[in-house]
């Protein structure tokens, strides 16, 4: 079939809800049927679109039967589908952000990845990008979507010459990649909870720990494809054998066990093998991070995040200072909610679980933020009907006060560093150790009985873990609780999070665990509290009072053995105190007058991350033997003050 020819009408096939709920679905559906029908005011065509390897694209066009004016593109880079597939199909829906883009009028995209569903070519997880392309047969998801666009330029009628690009997750990876060396028509792009470094503190690996339920869970259904090839009409479901993935992962034993479970449960997938094979951060993941190609960027840039996304915080954060560093001249702007990944996208926004928002952040975001600048670089200035102000440079939610605050850099240039200190006696304190002598606390780790990371049974990761109370965790005697005085006045904590840990372990290796927590008062409305309940398609934990609630803010692990660096994994002395430090992702949050600062530190969080067997051996092959108890201490006196270095800004 010539590439410019449109495809004929594909039989119907019945879209599986894995993929739509899956990593980086591009948009929930709407539940209602709303009075805006977009069959009366878009077409929508197929095409298979050439690039200069000579592969073929699956392309899906929504074009606007609106002639009187002239349209932007807006386009979706995709592996998960462009489904429904067929022209009398019809899923513009799922392109768009919210129904006010297809009232705007732009011409919608959709491309499937090379490799996936009906797109020709070898599907690679996070494509590597290549700087210098010598031939035809250097391809990267820039080439494939520069190329892309010249010929939808040439071949669909009725545009205005410009081109906007999003995704979320996944599609946030293909975004941000398309734009290096960009064709001169992409003028604005979005990327949404990207991906940007699967190993460092993204998907796959944090502090060198493997994040394994969601890795898991997420490659039951994420396999390897034939392509060209339709979805199936139904999909084959993962049998847990459980509803307590605490128990099924304790119960597999290691990494190569639940390898060979899901060769069992629909034969070997490769996607997961070779995120546990390569377990160091290797020629293959670094050839795989996007963020050093982010030069020459022309195109502006709205970088989004949720501060509760439990996939891919690290990527927004990630994107947006390497193309202020890299690309200093690009429009480059950054947002981050109150979200869980990809929660701006047909959610309110107004809680989760049971922590509220009070306000609709999603609506806001997208009727404030998102469209306006759409429209500001993709419409001519006679057609700009949104004010023309841009967004600032970092529009931040600040959680606990329950407002979006504007910033001229992200972290503010204004928030002053300073140091929350273990103190004895569980105390948490700004001031300084005053002992003299050596001090520590002191706990025995199990493997055999790892810390769970939620106080409830879950099989999955549940988007409320991010918000999820730790009290818990505070009971167990494998975990150190340090909590500050009641606070006097607001503490607002705002940019990266690094724990400094003097640490020993009587095992050659070892996770360390710092959480940081928001401890509300004992002496909230306990009737009031119980009204408040999670949204439907939340994990619901079990009833508890929000009065002491100890709501989690920020985790993150380092694995023992790469406190060193993270390419060469090292073996701990048995005994020998060393400085370790514990990097955790960004907040931006204010500890209420009334409430208490609390930090956590342990040496499990299961199944969020696998078992360190706390042995110098091969993790993911490790042996029932290899797991051994150790016990763990972290020093707090003078000489070694451990404690967390946080950025404050001042009262307001």
């Amino acid at each position: 079939m010539p590439a410019a020819q449109a495809l004929h009408p594909l039989r119907r096939v019945a879209l599986s809800c894995l993929l739509a709920s899956a990593l980086g679905a591009i948009a929930p559906a709407h539940a209602d049927v709303p009075a805006y029908e977009p069959r009366e005011h878009y077409t929508k065509y197929e095409y298979r679109v050439p690039v200069r390897d000579g592969k073929k694209l699956f392309t899906a066009v929504y074009v606007p039967k609106d002639a009187s004016r002239r349209h932007p593109f807006l386009m979706v880079r995709t592996p998960y589908g462009c489904g429904p597939y067929g022209v009398d199909r019809d899923g513009v829906r799922r392109l768009a952000p919210n129904e006010d883009f297809l009232k705007a009028g732009y011409i919608f995209v959709c491309q499937d990845v090379r490799g996936r569903h009906m797109s020709e070519g070898e599907f690679i997880e996070m494509t590597p990008h290549k700087p210098v392309k010598k031939s035809a047969a250097d391809v990267d998801e820039s080439a494939d979507t520069h190329d892309s666009v010249q010929w939808l330029l040439e071949h669909v009628p009725g545009h205005n010459g410009r081109v906007g690009l999003w995704g979320i997750s996944y599609p946030g990876f293909y975004t941000a990649a398309s734009i290096i060396d960009s064709h001169p028509a992409i003028k604005a792009a979005s990327p949404q909870a990207p991906i940007a470094d699967l190993y460092m503190g993204d998907d796959s690996y944090h502090g060198g720990a493997f994040m394994l339920a969601a890795n898991f869970g997420f490659y039951t259904g994420f396999k390897p494809q034939r392509t060209p090839v339709l979805p199936p009409k139904s999909w084959p479901s993962f049998d847990w054998g459980t509803l307590d993935g605490y128990e099924f992962y304790l119960q597999h034993g290691n990494l190569d066990a639940l390898s060979a479970r899901l060769a069992r449960d629909g034969g070997p997938n490769p996607y997961f093998d070779v995120q546990i094979q390569h377990d160091t951060y290797d020629a293959f993941w670094q050839a795989r991070a996007i963020t050093p190609h982010l030069k020459n960027i022309r195109a502006a840039v709205l970088t989004v995040g949720g501060w509760f996304d439990a996939e891919d915080l690290a990527g927004p954060l990630a994107i947006h200072r390497a193309i202020a560093k890299q690309s200093p001249a690009t429009d480059n702007r950054l947002v981050m909610g109150p979200w869980v990944h990809g929660g701006w996208v047909g959610a309110p926004g107004r809680q989760l679980g049971r922590v509220q928002f009070q306000q609709p952040t999603s609506e806001q975001f997208q009727k404030e933020v998102l469209l306006p600048f759409f429209e500001q670089h993709l419409r001519s200035d006679g057609e700009v009907k949104t004010p023309k102000s841009p967004p600032a440079r970092a529009t931040v939610f600040e959680t606990g006060t329950n407002v979006w605050r504007r910033y001229e850099a992200w972290p503010p240039r204004e928030a002053q560093p300073r140091t929350l200190y273990f103190a004895p006696g569980g105390r948490l304190s700004f001031t300084p150790p005053v002992d003299t002598a050596p001090a520590f606390d002191s706990w025995v780790s199990d493997p055999n009985k790892p810390v769970p990371f939620v106080g409830y049974a879950a099989l999955g990761v549940p988007q409320e873990y991010m918000v999820s109370d730790q009290r818990f965790a505070a009971t167990r005697p494998d975990v150190l609780t340090f909590r500050s005085e009641v606070l006097e006045e607001d503490v607002v904590i705002a940019g990266p999070l690094v724990a400094r840990l003097f640490a020993s372990t009587t095992g050659t290796d070892a996770d360390w665990v710092v959480k940081l927590i928001d401890v509300y008062p004992p002496e909230l409305d306990e009737d009031a509290a119980r009204k408040r309940k999670p949204r439907s398609d939340d994990v619901e934990p079990p009833e508890a009072p929000l009065g002491g609630y100890q709501q989690l803010v920020r985790g993150d692990p380092l694995r023992g053995r790469f406190r060193h660096g993270f390419e060469t994994p090292r073996a701990m002395v048995p005994g020998q105190v060393e400085e370790l430090r514990v990097t955790l992702q960004d907040v931006n949050h204010s500890f209420r007058r009334g409430h208490r600062i609390m930090v956590q530190v342990q040496s499990s969080w299961f199944p969020l991350i696998d078992r360190n067997p706390q042995t110098f051996v091969p993790i993911r092959s490790a042996r029932p033997e290899d797991f051994q108890p150790a016990t763990q201490r972290l020093y707090r006196w003078q000489g070694q003050a451990s404690g967390l270095d946080v950025k404050v800004l001042a009262p307001r």
